[in-house]
């Protein structure tokens, strides 16, 4: 049996609605038959008030409705609800669905987690209905909650305030939302609210008085002068009241705009902004206005694009009363459009929520439309997973268990061997989603691997995942650096460039930091090492190794063979050479050192012939990786010049356009002749190349060179 009030909405509804209401309301009355509420109410009547509230107060349709009733049947046992979606249609039934997660959810009573539950609430709800469905149902239990016990009363009043509220107020739901608020207030702070609520009580029927008195001169003037109008007043909230009082540290008698008139003109777009102005002079001509409180943003809106005109006057009898002079485009706009209440007061909105929320405001507007229209949002790239305690985290959509133990906290991610995901055990590979709940399982002994970047996605487990291989890798150089150097020792051998060439090619690695990673980590056995060094020295050694054809550059190699020049730039793998300062673009090969790697040279280095000619065994093809592109390089430049003044200011002008650092800098001149020395960083050849270009476009530059140093 359905309630007076939805027999009364629904009148127009056609045989078979009817007939689904009646059916969804006796389901949730058989459901619900021995249920009762805190005060011994049966429970089935908070049903039905909030399926009044979706209908009569929010007006969307009659699915809605039959939703409201389903979820509340099938709220804790969900079996038999499929069966029924033959009957009530799949958009009812999701509706049903997604009701049933978000009343699941249990936020804590604090603020610092307030956005991402509202998040969470909003990503169980595709359909907008849902939302609107929760905040009925939210505002029928705030509005009962005298009924309830008192800790119960400061709980959900605490979750109102953090979440439900703002939800309706970025919705433009206002008087919801207030409404909830000053519930809110009443039983979290009773004292201060009744302090609130009896002086706007006590000061109504005056406010009428003097609004009335205010009124009536501008009304016969904004006739006499045909201007078009309509006017809304309002008196604010006792929890917005107090909340301001708060915040700027003023008694109640201060609170200028306690009482606003909004002046609403009817008039064409291009004279709109001229019309506000006139009334702003009609209603200054009748009241003094307080300059300091103008504010204009009709000649300059705000950045969220609202228009309004305010000023603060004061009134008959001295009162004061804050007027707000708009046109109707501008007021749509601020109720409805870009600019809604919500943005110019500040709230923050919920970052990729804002197609969802024009959904759900053009479904308010049009609740008789097909709802496949307000379907249309973009996905959230986020998902929400609990804690075993109850926290909820935010990840990007994708992440895995790694990705949240490393959210949790680095060295859990770093020790994170699974996990209990929903209480099933899972790899560390598990992809979860929003509503999981997440238990991470720990080992000591765990070591991560460059293999968990294939399963992770947030920024912070990888660029630890990489860090810590880094330092595991340093470790292992440093340890199997030590080991082989002792070992060596023992045996009573020498370590000289011929033999870490010949390791290295016995190996098939590229830096001598590999091989010591690779006995570090046990990957080549040092006793194998020994063998092989022994099994050299029995050989002829005076076999000589034919030299290259061509001895003006490095052994020709395969592509496979090239040293690749990355972002690892002077660590223990390679370093650039300081006797000419390579830097990306430039032709290059590296050398194998005995103490410090290999040294990459440029292929016009001084040295390179000397090198080439007498160490072909030593030379390494290499080639700069083209990704390479976060490191500056030093390079040195000299200029000569005829004598000219200013010539230093004019080259450090000129570096300074290119954004290059000079790291140092120096001229010196004689006999007629000036010659300017600079050090600078650049981040490859090609931007060496234009500065050079263009120092020698400088006024007086005889020549400008690349020298190896200053």
């Amino acid at each position: 049996m359905i309630s007076e009030k939805l027999d009364k909405a629904f009148k127009n509804a056609t045989e078979r609605e009817r007939r689904l209401l009646s059916r969804a309301a006796a389901i949730a009355g058989s459901a619900l038959e021995l249920e009762k509420r805190d005060d011994g109410t049966p429970f089935i009547n908070h049903a039905t008030s909030v399926a009044e509230i979706v209908s009569a107060e929010m007006g969307l349709p009659l699915s809605a409705v039959c939703a409201v009733f389903l979820h509340e049947a099938f709220r804790v046992e969900r079996d038999g609800l499929k069966e029924l979606r033959g009957e009530f249609g799949e958009e009812v039934i999701n509706m049903v669905e997604s009701l049933n997660k978000i009343s699941e959810i249990k936020p804590k009573e604090t603020g610092l987690q307030a956005e991402n539950f509202r998040k969470l609430i909003v990503s169980y709800s595709k359909d907008p209905r849902v939302t609107l469905i929760k905040l009925a149902d939210r505002l029928e239990v705030m509005r009962s909650l005298d009924n309830f016990p008192k800790a119960k009363q400061v709980k959900k009043s605490t979750e109102t305030q953090f979440l439900y509220a703002p939800l309706a107020h970025q919705l433009g739901l206002y008087n919801m939302k207030s409404e909830m608020e000053d519930i809110a207030f009443r039983f979290t702070d009773p004292e201060n609210y009744r302090f609130v609520a009896n002086k706007l009580k006590a000061g109504e029927q005056e406010r009428k008085r003097l609004a009335d008195l205010f009124i009536k001169p501008i009304e016969q003037a904004l006739k006499m002068a045909h201007i078009r109008y309509r006017l809304k007043s309002r008196t604010k909230t006792a929890c917005s009241i107090w909340r301001k009082m708060q915040k700027q540290q003023i008694s109640f008698e201060q609170v200028a705009d306690l009482f606003a008139i909004r002046i609403i003109i009817d008039s064409p777009t291009e004279s709109e902004k001229e019309i506000c102005w006139k009334v702003y002079s009609i209603v200054t001509d009748f009241y003094s206005p307080d300059i300091k409180r103008l504010r204009d943003w009709i000649t300059v809106p705000k950045e969220s694009g609202y228009e309004s005109l305010h000023t603060t006057v004061t009134g008959p009898q001295g009162s004061t009363i804050e007027v707000q002079i708009r046109s109707e485009r501008m007021d749509e706009i601020a109720e409805s459009g870009h600019a809604s209440h919500w943005s110019y007061k500040g709230i923050k909105a919920v970052r990729g929520l804002e197609s969802w929320l024009d959904g759900v405001k053009r479904l308010l507007e049009s609740p008789d439309k097909g709802i496949s229209s307000y379907l249309d949002f973009t996905e959230l790239d986020e998902i929400f997973v609990f804690t075993p305690a109850g926290d909820l985290r935010r990840l990007a959509k994708g992440a895995s268990v790694l990705d949240f133990a490393f959210d949790i906290h680095t060295n859990l991610g770093l020790k994170c061997s699974g996990a209990k995901v929903n209480g099933k055990l899972c790899s560390i590979r598990e992809r979860l989603k929003t509503g999981d709940v997440v238990e991470i399982i720990s080992n000591k002994n765990q070591r991560p691997s460059l293999d968990w970047l294939n399963f992770t996605i947030s920024s912070k487990a990888r660029s630890r995942i990489r860090l810590k291989v880094r330092e595991e890798e340093l470790k292992a150089a440093e340890s199997g650096r030590e080991l082989f150097e002792r070992r060596m020792n023992n045996w009573k051998l020498a370590i000289d460039d011929d033999l870490v060439a010949n390791l290295l090619k016995q190996y098939k690695l590229k830096s001598i930091s590999e091989f010591y990673s690779a006995i570090g980590n046990s990957s080549i056995d040092i006793s194998e090492v020994k063998s092989y060094i022994q099994s050299r020295e029995s050989e002829d050694n005076q076999r000589e190794e034919p030299l290259p054809e061509s001895r003006s550059g490095p052994q020709k190699q395969t592509s496979s063979d090239y040293l690749i020049i990355d972002e690892r730039l002077n660590n223990i793998d390679f370093k650039l050479a300081k006797c000419c300062n390579p830097i990306k673009g430039d032709d290059i090969f590296g050398f194998v050192t005995i103490r410090e790697g290999i040294k990459i040279h440029r292929i016009t280095c001084p040295n390179a012939s000397r090198l080439i000619e007498n160490y072909p065994y030593r030379v390494q093809s290499a080639r700069w990786k083209e990704s390479a592109v976060s490191n500056s390089f030093q390079a040195a430049i000299r200029v000569s010049a005829y004598e000219e003044g200013g010539l230093g200011r004019q080259i450090l002008d000129l570096t300074a356009g290119f954004n290059v650092v000079v790291r140092s800098f120096s001229i010196s001149g004689s006999k007629g002749m000036v010659e300017a020395k600079l050090m600078i960083l650049v981040p490859n050849n090609q931007m060496l190349d234009k500065i050079i270009f263009n120092l020698r476009k400088l006024k007086g530059v005889k020549t400008v060179s690349r020298i190896s140093n200053v």
